[in-house]
């Protein structure tokens, strides 16, 4: 597209009024070359008017190649170049602010250090600034040598700084250097006290901040002082209570202080309060609705957080996620794939990071490979980063759609691994079988000094379970023990079991089972239990399935494996009593499930289960292919001896 502005004869090429009007439509780097080509050739990159002008349009452009284009002028043009800039620190503040309150924060730091090393006056916002970027990037060191510079200076005193101060140490963690700085302030005003009392509610210091509410200068408490101490005791159930003495005695109240009242009762599972003060609510926003949304969600009450959901006047993608959230934490995958739907087609919105990870999930669950390569490509198409939560959800959502393959390309396309991305990987190659390879994944681990987590090694003592990888299985085990120094849990001492059990080792896996230092839950037991009934191990099994049923007689499984066992065995008397015992306690085995998808349509099969529309052709070709001189059988024979 370009950039088109008529000149007349009271525009003549040598003014500079043409590209003026052009600014304000730059939105693409072949703007931006465009604008860049015109004033270099009419010479106007030499105009510092028009360059300021570029850089005062170009600096908060939502469009990165815009930005990176003021930032640009600014360096080569202005920067070190023009003398009366050095006592004139605006321009200069102008680019730091697009750092600090931007995506690298950290370069305001090296611009500041630039005007410092050059002589260019700093005023009191370009101290703001800076001390922004620290507190967004948590940079205490480099913080507090800025605090002590400032101490050096007239302007250190300035309460606007001494206020940036204090929300500096608490982002950074330090609430008594917060109150150092405090103290020490000869000036105080509302900013002060509520930075103080927001920084001691978020660090959890409650009393600390109720102690400043209540000495607090009346004419300095203001909205903003009640709202942070009222959400600061909405946090926990006992504090609840007091919350609501505070909103009751607010002399006026907003919709923050409404939605931390509805937010501290859904927390507390109080969603009958909560209803109360949303129908009390004089106006209600979003975050109102979405509140109440994602508070029915988690209660399991989903219709009627689907209800509330449809009654919102306007909905935006914080809302749809908590409707979409609800579907998938409730088993309503598909549901939530029609908020998805319902977000990129009829409400028009922009997914988030959020929506996509929760989408992911349904799809994972639903084993919709289709729907995720879609996703996948929307991803692609936007250049989202998949370094963090999204990279992960990406190769779980293949490795449970049955393609580790694609899940094994989104892994080794993401360039800044961390440790869940490795979970990932290796658990997705755990669930398709491959242990060798989850194996060699983590050892790979080992070698690039990747600090491993608990689920790590769930992942790989899974994996080593299921391909028999008995030595290999036992050595991660200890690796996690004696080299990592972490803890097992009954999840790692579970796949520990499972690994001595499959291989015919019960003897040890009951040692194990024996000699835990936690109480072996029924999952233990159990996985002990199917592998006695694998290898027909009546003297452990008997007893270990008669302390499942004494443990919980409600769970059917216990006894199909004892009655296995026995019939194993010959003990038809045996089988006949656990057979009673289910009937007398109304126990009935639960049928297994597979499903397989086909042309994008998922189909679900459950044991002698004939509800399938095409059930006659299924059976009928089941049974074709398992006669012995069947084409199929014998093509199937020929290419096993090929292969």
């Amino acid at each position: 597209m370009q950039l088109c502005v008529s000149a007349n004869s009271n525009q003549p090429w040598n003014s500079t009024l043409p590209t003026l009007l052009l600014l304000p439509k730059c939105k693409s780097q072949n703007h931006v070359n465009q604008i860049h080509a015109r004033i270099i050739t009419t010479g106007f990159i030499n105009n510092t008017s028009l360059t300021t002008k570029i850089i005062l349009n170009f600096i908060s452009s939502p469009h990165s190649s815009v930005l990176q284009f003021a930032r640009y002028v600014f360096l080569s043009r202005h920067a070190f170049k023009d003398s009366r800039e050095r006592d004139d620190p605006f321009l200069w503040n102008v680019i730091i602010k697009s750092y600090s309150h931007g995506c690298e924060p950290i370069r305001a730091l090296t611009l500041f250090s630039d005007m410092l090393e050059n002589g260019v006056s700093v005023d009191r916002f370009s101290f703001s600034l800076v001390l922004k970027a620290c507190s967004r990037v948590g940079l205490l060191k480099e913080g507090m040598q800025i605090h002590g510079f400032l101490a050096k200076l007239q302007i250190g005193s300035d309460l606007f700084l001494q206020n940036c101060l204090i929300s500096l140490y608490f982002r950074c963690g330090c609430p008594e250097l917060a109150r150092r700085v405090f103290s020490r302030m000869e000036n105080l005003d509302s900013v002060s006290y509520n930075s103080m009392i927001d920084g001691y509610v978020k660090c959890g210091m409650i009393d600390s901040a109720r102690l400043l509410f209540d000495r607090m200068p009346l004419e300095d408490k203001n909205l903003n002082s009640w709202n942070s101490m009222i959400w600061g005791y909405a946090q926990s159930e006992d504090g609840l209570k007091v919350a609501c003495e505070l909103f009751d005695n607010m002399p006026e109240r907003d919709l923050v202080s409404w939605n931390s009242m509805i937010d501290g009762c859904i927390k507390c599972g109080k969603m009958e309060d909560a209803r109360h003060l949303f129908d009390r609510m004089p106006k209600r926003d979003v975050v109102s609705w979405a509140s109440m949304v994602d508070g029915y969600a988690k209660l399991g009450s989903v219709e009627i957080a689907a209800a509330m959901f449809k009654k919102m006047p306007n909905r935006d993608v914080i809302a749809c996620n908590a409707m979409m959230a609800g579907y998938v934490q409730n088993g309503f995958f598909k549901e939530a794939l029609a908020v998805f739907d319902y977000i990129r087609g009829e409400c028009n919105l922009k997914p988030d990071a959020t929506t996509l990870l929760i989408v992911l999930s349904a799809i994972a669950q639903l084993g919709y490979l289709d729907e995720g390569r879609d996703i996948h490509g929307y991803i692609e198409v936007n250049r989202i980063y998949l370094g963090g939560k999204l990279g992960v959800a990406l190769i779980d959502m293949y490795s449970k759609c049955g393609s580790v393959e694609h899940a094994m390309l989104v892994f080794g396309n993401i360039e800044e691994k961390d440790v869940d991305h490795w979970n990932a990987m290796i658990c997705g190659l755990a669930i398709h079988g491959l242990g060798e390879l989850a194996f060699d994944l983590f050892m790979e681990m080992e070698r690039i000094s990747v600090v491993p987590d608990d689920i790590t090694f769930i992942g790989v003592l899974s994996a080593c379970a299921h391909a028999g990888l008995v030595k290999e299985g036992l050595m991660c085990f200890e690796i996690m023990r004696r080299i990592h120094r972490l803890e097992p849990k009954l999840q790692h001492f579970g796949c520990v079991v499972d690994i001595l059990g499959r291989a015919g080792k019960l003897e040890e896996a009951w040692k194990v089972v024996e000699e835990m230092p936690i109480e072996p839950n029924d999952v233990i037991w159990r996985t002990l239990l199917s592998a006695c009934n694998n290898h027909g191990n009546l003297k452990i099994g008997e007893p270990v399935a008669k302390h499942l049923i004494s443990l919980d007689s409600s769970n059917s499984s216990s006894y199909v494996l004892l009655s296995n066992m026995y019939a194993g065995f010959g003990m038809w008397s045996n089988v006949s009593r656990v057979r009673t015992m289910m009937k007398e306690r109304n126990l009935k085995k639960i049928p297994g499930c597979s499903w397989i998808e086909l042309e994008g349509i998922v189909h679900e099969f459950l044991v002698q289960d004939k509800s399938h529309p095409q059930v006659t052709e299924i059976c009928s070709l089941l049974d074709y292919m398992s006669t012995p001189d069947s084409e199929i059988t014998h093509s199937r024979n020929l290419d096993l001896v090929e292969s």
